[in-house]
Order: structure tokens, then sequence, then C-alpha cells
């Protein structure tokens, strides 16, 4: 690093460590509150202002408030955690005004956490200690045995018992080198938040020793530094939802201020950058993007080294930097929330980009209905050029790049890059033909490079840490982690991040929770319209771009819809082509008119008027779109119909032949009988019914007039005595 740039660099991160520390209260308790979109429409900004009367009330001095970016539990929100010293930090779910009360009386002046009200909970008890122990494959140790089993066995030989001290299996620390893998293991000891690396069971015999049992640091074994995604795993380590992910673009979110500036610096912010200017080769850069093995996480999966080489090499000194965060796809809200809880890192791997391919000038292509992602972006930018990160001469390298934000109106089609380009160039947003490719004439003609959000996001891990590490984690193929958003009939909805090569099992059921209300899994749903449906008979699926193409879907920006035996897979089909077909832009004919005529088809299929000669027109008709179409929309949206048609054939069939949804989801395919034998004549159906179509007098059988029947279902629900019957 040269010194100049050293020197700016330290003399910003003291100024940011400065200003925290005239902030902080030793030995305060911290309590932290959730800051996104979907902690503010669960109500988080009442609970933290409810928060503020009762510290106010208090007259306390030593409680802290807070504001984080979003963790990603969706389903939990608003999550607030208590962070009293000495103590394993504690969490709580689905936080409102009166929830708020009882936890600030009993627990943060009380000192007894509320058992009942804890994340995942209730918790029966609270251990004083609990071992986190890293469970990734590169983890390993020489004594040849099982490192957790004999772990386990010392505590309880030590007469330490699981009400004590609790271990817990989490996944990768990400702070093993070369020579560490499959010799050491690592564990995370909290609240103590000491990180150790283990070899041997004499090691484990001292740590168990000297700190478990006497409360002192083995400084020999321990990891120094600031470890990757280790104050998240600090904190959240002891929620299985949590502590099986491997967070790289997601290690701030939940952690830090979204909003603060010295925060971002305090946990390595632009230190990576701050690396690059100071070397001084932007070759340097690229070859590293190139060996970590980082591929564009916006769906397509291209190599993002080989992309930002092709732009450096280009003629055309005037380049520009996209980033793409028109996140349009149904379910999705990956880049938003890294968006809204951490924008100085996605800004920091944009500036790096652009040094990289010589680019002075980028752009953020946001959708406008993303309002706190716009703004917290908007603060982020305005702090980079007020600290001398975005401007010119940036850390005194002689580097100038700055950044702007551009709304976008909503268009799915506007993801694509060329139709994202000529909506920034105030053109209609449509494809058009490559080549060229934006690399060599992109916009306003010059060589771009358009990242996603989150391939961004990792850019700055990826110097940090190193492209050997990085490539480390992923695939032969993909280096790192993918985000996903797992929504759908699971247990536990929310951002999920995990490493390339991860199985649909692991990410369903370990982290997942499992089907939500014991029913079956059918089919995991991913890449959005784009994508297809994976059927559970191939749950234990590697999840990589090539092995997801070869199921018949793909990776996409990262959606994860999971579908039960409840879910038609005809209608799951019609729902994502009609998607695709009304954000179609209708520049070529294959998907202007493919997808209205393949709309017919279905339409004419889930309402019992198909026949099996449809389905083999709509096969033909999805090939022919898939081949011809001009850009990606076109060309995936019949993935849906062609992975269904593939491994669901079954259901179509029911649906043509015998005119009925064995999902029970078609409405016209459906009709409702009262079954004499079981009916009482309560008259609740028939009190409920909208038309009405049911009669018989009570206390005695009723029936259900076919003809003026709407098919709502609301007898079949209201009815409590099983005698209606959907058929």
């Amino acid at each position: 690093m040269s010194n100049k740039v050293s020197q700016q660099f330290n003399a910003l991160l003291a100024k940011a460590e400065q200003s925290l520390r005239a902030r902080a209260t030793p030995r305060a308790i911290r309590v932290q509150v959730g800051s996104a979109t979907c902690e503010q429409a669960a109500g988080a900004d009442e609970v933290l202002a409810e928060f503020r009367n009762h510290v106010a009330a208090s007259g306390r001095t030593d409680i802290q408030l807070h504001r984080t970016g979003c963790t990603g539990r969706c389903s939990r929100e608003p999550i607030v955690g208590v962070m009293v010293p000495g103590q394993i930090p504690i969490k709580y779910e689905r936080v409102d005004r009166k929830a708020v009360h009882e936890i600030f009386t009993q627990h943060i002046l009380g000192g007894q956490p509320v058992l009942g009200r804890i994340l995942d909970g209730p918790a029966e008890n609270l251990v004083a200690q609990e071992i986190l122990v890293c469970g990734s494959l590169r983890c390993g140790w020489r004594e040849g045995k099982s490192f957790v089993a004999v772990l386990k066995e010392k505590l309880a030989s030590a007469g330490i018992g699981p009400d004590q001290v609790r271990v817990t299996v989490g996944s990768c620390f990400g702070a093993c080198s070369m020579e560490d893998a499959v010799h050491r293991s690592h564990l995370l000891i909290r609240p103590a938040k000491v990180l150790y690396r283990v070899a041997d069971e004499a090691d484990l015999d001292e740590i168990l020793r000297d700190h478990i049992l006497g409360g002192q640091v083995v400084e020999r074994l321990q990891v120094p530094g600031k470890t990757i995604g280790r104050k998240f795993l600090e904190l959240y380590g002891d929620v299985a939802f949590f502590n099986r992910q491997t967070r790289i673009a997601l290690r701030h979110n939940g952690v830090l201020d979204p909003e603060s500036i010295e925060e971002y610096f305090h946990y390595r912010g632009f230190e990576a950058l701050a690396k690059v200017l100071g070397k001084g080769n932007p070759k340097w850069v690229i070859d590293e993007i190139t060996r970590s093995k980082l591929r564009g996480r916006g769906g397509g999966g291209f190599p993002t080294g080989e992309k930002w080489a092709m732009a450096a090499k280009a003629a055309e000194k005037t380049r520009y930097l996209i980033c793409n965060a028109d996140e349009g796809d149904p379910g999705a809200f990956m880049d938003r929330s890294m968006l809204e809880s951490d924008p100085l890192n996605v800004i920091e791997g944009m500036i790096i980009g652009a040094y990289a391919i010589g680019a002075a000038r980028g752009f953020v292509y946001i959708r406008a209905e993303y309002p706190m992602a716009i703004r917290r972006l908007e603060n982020a930018i305005a702090q980079c050029r007020q600290w001398g990160l975005l401007g010119k001469d940036i850390l005194g390298s002689g580097f100038d790049f700055d950044l702007e934000i551009r709304l976008g109106a909503g268009a799915f089609v506007c993801g694509e890059e060329t139709a994202l380009i000529h909506s920034i160039e105030g053109e209609r947003g449509q494809p058009r033909i490559r080549p060229p490719y934006p690399t060599e004439s992109g916009l306003w003609g010059k060589p771009t490079v358009i990242n996603n959000v989150e391939t961004f996001a990792n850019v700055p891990a990826v110097i940090n840490y190193g492209s050997d590490w990085f490539s480390r984690i992923g695939t032969a193929t993909s280096g790192g982690t993918k985000v996903f958003a797992l929504a759908g009939k699971i247990r536990h909805t929310g951002l999920v991040e995990v490493p390339m090569g991860t199985t649909l099992r692991q990410v369903v059921y370990d982290i997942g929770g499992g089907v939500a209300e014991g029913k079956q899994l059918k089919a995991v749903q991913t890449g959005g319209p784009a994508g297809g449906c994976i059927p559970a008979k191939w749950i234990d699926t590697p999840i990589d771009f090539d092995t997801l193409t070869k199921a018949g879907s793909i990776m996409g920006s990262g959606g994860m819809i999971i579908l039960d035996e409840d879910d038609c897979m005809v209608d799951i089909a019609k729902f994502y082509l009609t998607f695709s077909q009304d954000e179609s832009c209708g520049k070529c004919t294959p998907c202007r008119e493919g997808s209205v005529r393949m709309l017919e088809i279905l339409e004419r299929i889930t309402t019992g008027q198909g026949s099996l000669e449809d389905l083999d027109w709509l096969k033909r008709l999805a090939l022919l779109m898939k081949k011809t179409s001009l850009c990606g929309l076109g060309r995936a949206a019949p993935n849906p119909v062609l992975s269904t048609l593939e491994h669901f054939r079954d259901e179509y069939v029911a649906h043509v032949v015998d005119k009925r949804c064995p999902a029970h989801k078609c409405t016209a395919l459906i009709h409702y009988e009262i079954d004499p034998a079981k009916c009482v004549g309560c008259t609740l159906c028939a009190r409920n019914c909208p038309v009405p179509c049911i009669a018989g007098q009570r206390r005695q059988p009723h029936e259900i007039d076919q003809l003026k029947c709407v098919k709502c279902g609301k007898c079949f629900e209201v009815c409590r005595f099983d005698a209606v019957q959907r058929l």
C-alpha cells in the first residue's frame, strides 16, 4: 500500500474509531432493533420509540439503543436483541409495544430474560456459555474422531452439563488457511467472543481447563483479527436459522447501523479499497476476482473477472460501471435487504470494480418501489463524498470516480442489461441484439460493466480475505456463497446465504426447518419467473449454476419458493407465465406472441377444456420461444412450463383427461358435495354460502345446487363435521 493512500485511510479509520468511542458508554447494555422495510412494516419504528420512552423514564445512562439493518428472519420480525456485558446475547421475536415493557422491566432492569418471547422459543432455560463449532467440511483435526463427540465427552467428564455449556454446530467461520484445512477445527466461545483453532485433544483439554472452567483466554490457540462473519455469529450463533449459514455478502446485516460510515469502518470497511488503490495495479484486482471464481449473482453466472477484463482491454477509455438493483422477481428481496442494511459495502465493491476497469462514472439502477433502499443509498453516497471516498483523487491515489442513482419504473425486462442501458439513456426499456456486448458497446456506446448488487457485495470480501479463501468456499466452478429469498410453504422464511454446492435439502430442512404444517414437499421453484420447478425426489441436488440448469431450472437472482402437496403444478406454471407475458416488452415475436399462445393453452387446461394435443403444442411453443426469443426474459420464460411438463406430466394429464385438479387448486375443476351420512343439519354451511346454493332443513342432511355453486369453498372451510367434500 502506498504511503499516501495508507496515511489517508488510517486517518479516516482513526476519525471513525474516535467518533465511535465518543458515543460509547463503557459496560453499557445494548438494545438492538432491526430497521428495514420488512421490519418497519411489522412495527419496528414503534418498538424503537417505545424503548426510547422506557430508557428516558428509567433515568438510566448505561442503556444504549442501536439500530441495525435486517437480519433476514422475515417471519419473526420485529427482532430485538439485548446484549448485557458478560452474558450471551438474547434475541426476541415479534416484539410489540406490550413486549417492550415486559423485556425492559424484566430483562434489562430485572436481569431475568423473558423466556417465552425468545427467538425460536419459548426457551426452558439459558446457559452461561456456548461453544459454537465450525461444521465446514474443511474443518477437521488429527485425532480422526468426531470433534463434536470428543468435545461433549470431555465436557461430561469434567462435570459440565448441557444446562451449563451448550454445544452447537454451525457453518463456516471463514477462519481457516490452506494449511489448516482438514487438520484443524475451530470453535467460538460465547459470550467471551473468543475464536480458537484446535489441532488435537491436548488443545481441547487446555481450552476446557483454562477457559471454560478457569475463565482465562488461551492466547496461543486464539485466532486473531476480524474473521468474516464472526461478529454476526457472536450475536446470532445460537439460532439454527443463522448459524448454519455462511455469511459473506450479508455479513453486516443485523450487525451495523446502515447509516453509520463510522461503524462500517470499524468492521474493516474500505480496507479492501485502500489495499487496491495502494497497489496501484488494476490488473491485480481483475486477477484476484478471476481466481476467486466469483460469478455474476444476477442470474447469468458469467465469470466476474472475465467480464471486467473484457472492459479493461477496450480501446475506448471512457468506460462506465452499473449496479443492477432492478430486482423484479416475485418473492425476491435480496438486493433490497443488502442496500437497506449494508449500502456502503456495495459502494465499496463498485469503487473497486470501477478502478479495475478504468471507469470514472457509475450508476446504481434501482427500482423506485424501494424507497428505504434509495434513501439509505443516497445517504451512503453523500457520506462517501464527504469522507473523500467518492469524487476526485480518492484516498490520494489519483483515481477519480463518482456515483449517481437512476430509478426504474418497475419494468421487469429492465433487469436485462441492454434494456437497463436503454432505460438509463432515457429510452424505452427494450433489449437489443448481442453482440456487441455491453463490455464493447454499452451505455452511450461506451464499454460498460454491469453487475448486480450481490456481486459487488462480495468484492470487498474477496480482496480482504483473498481469492484462494473465497474460491475454497464454493465449488470447482463457482466460488463463494449465494443468497436466497426462502419463501412459500416453509416453516422459516427469510434470507439465506449458503456456500455454492450446498444441497436443496440442507436449505429446506436444516435452515428452513422443513415444510410448514407437516405437509409433504412437492417441489422447489428457483430462479423466479425464468426458473423451473425441481421435484422433491431431487432434493439432494447441489445448488450451483450448472447443476440447477441440468435440473431444468436456473439460479436466477436467488428466489427459492417451497411448494407442498397442496400446490397445483399446472397452476404454478400458469402463474409464472402470466407474469412473464405481462412483463414482455413486445419487441420480438417469439416472446410477444408465444407467451400469449402458451397462456391460452394453460387457461384451457386449468378450466377443463384442454386436450392431450394441447400438451404437445405447449411443449413445442415453449421450445420455440426458448430458442428464438431476443433476450433472456423470453428465452427463460418457458422454464416453469417445461420443468413442470417434464416432472409433473401426470398432473397435466389429470387436468385434460380426468378433468380434475389433484391439488384442488383450479377452481373450474372443483366441485363440492355434502355427505348425507356426516351432515347433521347444523346449517352453518348454508348460513355462510354467499350465493346461496345450499338447501336443507335444520337437523336434516343438506344439498348443494351444482348449477348455482360458485365454488368459493366457504362451505368446506366452515363445516365442523367433515361433511363437505371437495372433489
